[in-house]
C-alpha cells in the first residue's frame, strides 16, 4: 500500500489531461487555487478544456447575437470567461445586456428599457428617452409624470443557467425633481407565465425613505441621539411588515429594488416564460423622476 507521501507524489505526476478532465467538475475559484499546486496542475487549470467547461453551452450563440462579438480578441477560453464576467456584453441590437457570475459562470441579463413593456412609453409628456454615461444601454426610460405607472418584463427560462434560483431587480435612479414615491406603495411580483404561483408585495422606491429609516433622529435635551440611546450613532429601527421594502444602493451608482425570485429547473422548462412587473395603478397621485436602466435577472447570493 501506497505511502501518504507517495500517494502525493502519484498525484503531482498525473498528466496534465488527466487534471484537466477532474478540474472541469470544480468551479472557476478552485481552479484558480490549483494553480499553486504544481507545474501540471498550472497548465490544466490554465487550459481551454477546463474554462471551456465553466462557459455555459450556449456562450457561442449568445455572443453572435452582439455587434461586438466579431471585435473580442480572445486568446484563450479562460480570457474570454473572464472577459464575459467583467465586461457586460450588448446582445439583440442593444435591447439586452449580457454576462456571467464570476464565482459560478451562471447566466445574468439586464432587459433594457426597450425590451420592456412599459405603459404610457409612447407619450412624451410621460415618459421619454434619455442618454447618460453610466448606463450601459445607449438609451434608458426616464418618467416625467405618471398616475398609472405599469413596468413588466419577461425572460425565457431556455436563456438562463439550469437548476439556478434567480433573483430579479429594477435597476434605476431617481432624479432631483422625483416626486410622487414618498409615501406611496409599490406592488412588485414575480412568476411565471401561465402559473398561479406569483408572489406579490409591496415596496417603495423612494430611495431616501430607507436612508431615513436608517438614520432615525430624535432630539433629547437638545443632543442628538438615535433610537438606541446612543449618541450620533445610526441605528437600524424595525421596519415593520407593511412599510415594505427599500431600495439599495449598487456600486455602480445606480439603485435596485428586487422584485422577486423563481427557480429556473432543468431542461424540461426550457419552454416556460417568467414575468416580473413593477406597478402603482391604485393610488391615482402622479409621480415622477425616475430614470429606468432595466430589470436585471441574476442568480441568487447566498
Amino acid at each position: 500500500m501506497a505511502t501518504e507521501n507517495e500517494a502525493v507524489d502519484l498525484i503531482y505526476a498525473l498528466p496534465e489531461e488527466c487534471i484537466a478532465s477532474v478540474l472541469s467538475f470544480t468551479s472557476p475559484p478552485d481552479a484558480c487555487r490549483s494553480l499553486s499546486v504544481s507545474t501540471n496542475f498550472r497548465l490544466a487549470a490554465e487550459s481551454d478544456a477546463v474554462w471551456e467547461s465553466f462557459l455555459p453551452p450556449q456562450y457561442k450563440s449568445i455572443i453572435s447575437r452582439s455587434a461586438e462579438s466579431s471585435a473580442l480578441c480572445i486568446s484563450s477560453k479562460k480570457e474570454l470567461y473572464l472577459r464575459l464576467c467583467d465586461h457586460p456584453l450588448l446582445i439583440d441590437e442593444g435591447r439586452k445586456s449580457f454576462w456571467l457570475e464570476k464565482r459560478s459562470g451562471k447566466i445574468c441579463y439586464m432587459l433594457s428599457p426597450k425590451d420592456l413593456q412599459i405603459v404610457w412609453m409612447g407619450t412624451p409628456r410621460h415618459w421619454t428617452w434619455t442618454s447618460l454615461p453610466d448606463a450601459r444601454f445607449p438609451e434608458v426610460a426616464e418618467l416625467i409624470s405618471v398616475c398609472w405607472l405599469e413596468i413588466r418584463g419577461k425572460i425565457n427560462t431556455g436563456m438562463l443557467s439550469p437548476t439556478t434560483l434567480y433573483t430579479a431587480h429594477l435597476v434605476f435612479k431617481a432624479t432631483t425633481g422625483s416626486f410622487g414615491f414618498e409615501n406611496q406603495p409599490v406592488e412588485v411580483e414575480v412568476g411565471v407565465v401561465g402559473s398561479a404561483g406569483g408572489h406579490k408585495r409591496s415596496v417603495f422606491l423612494d430611495a431616501e425613505r430607507g436612508r431615513r429609516l436608517r438614520h432615525q433622529i430624535v432630539r433629547r435635551r437638545g443632543r442628538r441621539f438615535t433610537r438606541s440611546g446612543i449618541l450620533c450613532q445610526p441605528c437600524r429601527p424595525r421596519v415593520k411588515e407593511e412599510d415594505g421594502e427599500c431600495p439599495k444602493e449598487r456600486g455602480d451608482g445606480w439603485l435596485e429594488m428586487e422584485l422577486g425570485e423563481f427557480f429556473n429547473g432543468g431542461e424540461d422548462d426550457d419552454d416556460g416564460e417568467v414575468e416580473m412587473s413593477v406597478l402603482e395603478v391604485k393610488g391615482g397621485n402622479w409621480k415622477g423622476g425616475l430614470i429606468v436602466q432595466g430589470i436585471e435577472i441574476r442568480p441568487k447570493r447566498g
